[in-house]
């Protein structure tokens, strides 16, 4: 169970961009419910039970741990378990019936038309180039770009293939610029190997998610946009920029690979955001 919390810390950082101070709280109230499930002979994460997890809320509140810091506890459990479902290995989550107090939904930070653009024509490098094409012109969650063979691209036809959430298959269209990158990079940089990964670090073995991290931060910082920009970004900023430029909201929906439209409903929230800032600037009597 260690290693889960471990490697749930590490997509809070590599892929979803946390700050090491709210990592830092994860671990810290992560490891606290560890140590309660151990005590109560818990051995996996999917012998975890809704009992275990109001056995733990009830002892932190008899330490007379504060409301809001219980609040705490009980989101990070949330979140570990809800990234254990999104990536297959819980088919039932124990704190489904556990609730917090409604809070409003934030509103995904996407980049401007011309920052994506400044990123992702900012890397020199071929391998470096395709990633950054990549991921702005698909959507795709890092480790969804991560684990595409070299089969899942399809340049004749312009689509790349891609397995997410639940290993669900989808097909999402390929723009000419990552088209162009991707053989670039197949031509001139790629690492002749066995291994059938489209993406290899310098030893021809399977990008990370933590090497992709690193590249990305890389361009971030070349490109001058906002520090805290990740590869979930360019995933924001690729439904934003559809939507924007009159995509319809199902499309939109299939290509990010989400189940339920209401999730992708929250880009439509963006894009009027940025209409209002566009018509205060503009209108003379805004």
């Amino acid at each position: 169970m260690e290693k889960t919390i471990n490697e749930f810390l590490n997509h809070l950082k590599f892929e979803r961009g946390y700050s090491e101070n709210t990592i830092s709280s994860y671990r810290i109230d992560l490891r606290q419910f560890l140590e309660h499930l151990k005590i109560l002979h818990v051995n996996s994460m999917s012998g975890v039970h809704r009992t275990h997890i109001s056995s733990f809320v009830t002892q932190l509140a008899a330490m007379g741990m504060k409301a809001s810091s219980i609040e705490r506890h009980i989101a990070s459990i949330k979140s570990l378990f809800a990234y254990l479902i999104r990536e297959g290995r819980l088919s039932a989550n124990p704190t489904s019936e556990i609730q917090l107090p409604q809070k409003g939904k934030k509103l995904p930070k996407a980049l401007t038309m011309l920052e994506a653009k400044n990123l992702v024509e900012s890397p020199k490098k071929a391998k470096d180039k395709a990633i950054m094409e990549l991921l702005y012109a698909t959507g795709l969650r890092a480790s969804e770009l991560i684990n595409l063979s070299l089969s899942d691209v399809n340049m004749e036809v312009g689509f790349v293939k891609c397995f997410g959430k639940g290993g669900k298959e989808r097909i999402v269209p390929l723009g000419h610029a990552a088209i162009t990158a991707v053989r670039e990079y197949l031509a001139t940089s790629r690492k002749k190997t066995q291994s059938d990964f489209l993406f290899l670090d310098n030893r021809g073995k399977r990008l990370t998610r933590q090497g992709l991290w690193y590249i990305v931060k890389k361009y971030v910082k070349l490109a001058g946009v906002r520090p805290s920009a990740t590869t979930h970004t360019l995933r924001h900023s690729f439904a934003t920029h559809l939507l924007e430029h009159g995509a319809d909201l199902r499309s939109v929906q299939e290509m990010l690979g989400h189940s339920d439209i209401s999730t992708t409903q929250i880009y439509t929230s963006v894009s009027r955001e940025r209409l209002k800032k566009i018509y205060r600037s503009a209108h003379p009597r805004a």
